[in-house]
């Protein structure tokens, strides 16, 4: 069985992941983690995406962390393929699939039995020439118009996904987002619990979060990784916070212009999670603020755990 640990930026996915980890290693079941935030994919973005280190990793295996350069392009589908090849490992190794992110497409295209559709040359290049023309945010108007969900978890910044969408939609006559997250077409058995937080209270993490990540040094991260390529890279160079780094290093923006765009960027994208999540039926949502999330979590899930690795 796979375990998903998703939820809001903010909420302590990693960390409930880790406690898990723990728990079950006293019962000689070992855990591996399996990353599923898409831009800790990406070597050197550290401070922004709030990896852990090494250390702070407690020994057990990650994966799918440090995987791309900045310069390359992160593909939901390419995603798919390597999770499900680490899942694959970790059963094999008799150990349990720890899911663990809030990147919400990546999450379903491993969790459920999502297939790509293929690629038209001619449709691509229409949408790409009309992101020119209207931009983000103008095609999201356009995207809103024809599948309001797919425009709802996409958002009106991600010009990449919102041209994939709409080429997406000509092919398939059928939304984007179609079957994602349908307990009915799961491609392995799981359970998939979501952190969830009163508005009032994750705002103030989330806010505190980039204040920390200025103090830690995102500058500095930002200033190694642009010699590296960062500012060509298509996904890495429109992360929240580092866009927003490389333009107050470029001048654009002061310290405090960059740390407040930041915050409320960060704010709408947790909106955006929780509206993907809330439309899946098959999450089982958790309390962010309580004591015994692990616990909580080992109770529901152990006694399927023990049968599914045949104990």
């Amino acid at each position: 069985m796979i375990i998903a640990i998703t939820g809001a930026t903010g909420t302590g996915k990693s960390e409930l992941a880790l406690r898990l980890a723990d728990l079950w290693q006293a019962r000689d079941i070992a855990a591996e983690v399996v990353n599923a935030d898409a831009m800790q994919l990406y070597r050197g973005m550290d401070i922004g995406t709030a990896k852990l280190s090494l250390a702070e990793r407690r020994g057990v295996p990650h994966h799918l962390i440090d995987v791309l350069d900045v310069t390359d392009e992160a593909s939901v589908a390419q995603y798919q393929v390597n999770a499900r090849a680490a899942i694959d490992g970790i059963q094999a190794r008799g150990a349990v699939p720890l899911l663990v992110g809030g990147s919400g497409l990546y999450l379903a295209a491993v969790l459920t039995d999502f297939r790509f559709p293929g690629t038209d040359p001619d449709r691509r290049a229409h949408w790409e020439a009309e992101l020119e023309r209207l931009g983000p945010g103008g095609l999201h108007t356009v995207l809103e118009a024809r599948d309001p969900a797919a425009a709802a978890a996409i958002g009106p910044h991600n010009g990449r996904r919102l041209v994939r969408a709409l080429e997406v939609g000509d092919l398939t006559g059928a939304p984007f987002v179609a079957g994602l997250g349908a307990r009915s077409s799961e491609w392995r058995p799981y359970r998939q619990f979501a952190l969830g937080l009163e508005r009032h209270a994750l705002v103030g993490r989330l806010d505190e979060r980039v204040l920390r990540m200025w103090r830690t040094g995102l500058l500095d991260e930002v200033r190694g990784l642009l010699p590296l390529g960062l500012e060509r890279g298509v996904t890495a160079s429109r992360a929240i916070g580092y866009a927003q780094a490389i333009a107050q290093l470029r001048g654009e923006l002061d310290e405090s212009q960059a740390i407040e765009q930041t915050q409320s960027l960060t704010r709408r994208y947790a909106r955006r999670q929780v509206s993907w999540l809330r439309r899946d039926s098959a999450v089982e949502w958790l309390d962010a603020a309580a004591d015994d999330l692990a616990s909580q979590v080992d109770r529901s899930v152990v006694d399927g755990l023990v049968d599914s690795m045949g104990r």
